[in-house]
């Protein structure tokens, strides 16, 4: 008797794929996608270009003085230990660290009120002062000098630090104030509404609301202006004339005289003015990424 399992017939077995055609094979190119090498070799270029000034200063500041070796070896740091111990680099250091970061206190401090108040308040003249605002941005440091040499000095606040700090603090706030203002913009007023239904005032529904929402814009905006006042050396050029309340800009520009120049000092310099902006950077890249598109909320 013939079962019903054995007229069952076995499924056939499965061709078997050639070797060959188990490897994944490549996406089509679409016909408006560039090439890799279109992409990588200008980006080499490029960071060839960034990278060989870089390498240039580390040369002359690592290698000892009056050595032509393209190679930093032996490795010296007798240049870094002149600058900072017998030019007073370190009094210099000290100056500008205070003069950023009280800059950058004062700029997102000013800013954010003037921020807020243009982004939610409306106001006969406010075109025309955001028109003013966007304006100063085409007028030159240099054309500040004047103006502001007269009012410290009527102040007596020349040969002082508050002097730069305040003269950055003004060259910053018109930018600082036109992109705080822009990015409490894209947070909805509905939040703000909803606190002040729940009894907040104006005040503590910003604290908690919105200002948290504000995060990466402020550290964008405050790391724009500590990186300036960092580097600019006009204002303390001009506004500073003891030698103890210098700043790095002012100090590197002492390495140099119409004579002589000490490439491995100035190189050493030139580092250790580099260095914290770019540790600052380097902690804060992902906020700058996301600061242009502050105040996104999550429903």
């Amino acid at each position: 008797m013939i079962t019903k399992e054995a007229t069952e017939v076995a499924p056939a077995p499965a061709p078997e794929i050639p070797a060959a055609d188990r490897r994944p094979r490549r996406k089509p190119r679409a016909w408006d996608e560039a090439p890799r090498w279109q992409i990588y070799v200008p980006l080499s270029i490029y960071l060839l270009f960034t990278l060989i000034p870089f390498y240039w200063i580390l040369l002359f500041a690592l290698r000892p003085a009056g050595s032509t070796s393209l190679v930093p070896w032996p490795m010296t740091f007798e240049h870094f230990e002149k600058v900072w111990n017998d030019r007073d680099f370190g009094v210099y250091f000290q100056n500008s660290v205070l003069t950023g970061v009280a800059t950058l206190l004062l700029t997102t401090l000013v800013a954010l009120t003037g921020g807020y108040a243009l982004a939610r308040f409306d106001f006969k003249i406010k075109r025309g002062f955001m028109l003013a605002l966007l304006c100063t941005q085409f007028v030159p440091g240099a054309l500040l000098l004047v103006p502001l040499f007269q009012i410290f000095a009527e102040l007596r606040m020349i040969n002082s630090l508050a002097s730069v700090i305040i003269a950055e603090t003004v060259f910053q706030l018109p930018l600082s104030m036109i992109l705080i203002s822009g990015f409490i913009r894209n947070v909805p007023y509905s939040l703000e509404e909803a606190a002040w239904v729940d009894g907040c005032n104006r005040l503590t529904a910003f604290r908690i609301v919105v200002l948290p929402l504000l995060r990466p814009g402020l550290i964008a905006v405050g790391s724009f202006a500590f990186v300036h006042a960092w580097n600019h050396f006009l204002f303390a050029l001009m506004f500073l004339s003891d030698q103890s309340k210098q700043t790095i800009p002012v100090g590197l520009n002492t390495l140099m005289s119409a004579d002589s120049v000490d490439l491995g000092a100035l190189a050493a310099g030139g580092i250790i003015a580099a260095v914290p902006v770019v540790i600052v950077f380097a902690f804060i890249q992902k906020w700058l990424i996301t600061g242009f598109s502050a105040g996104a909320v999550k429903g």
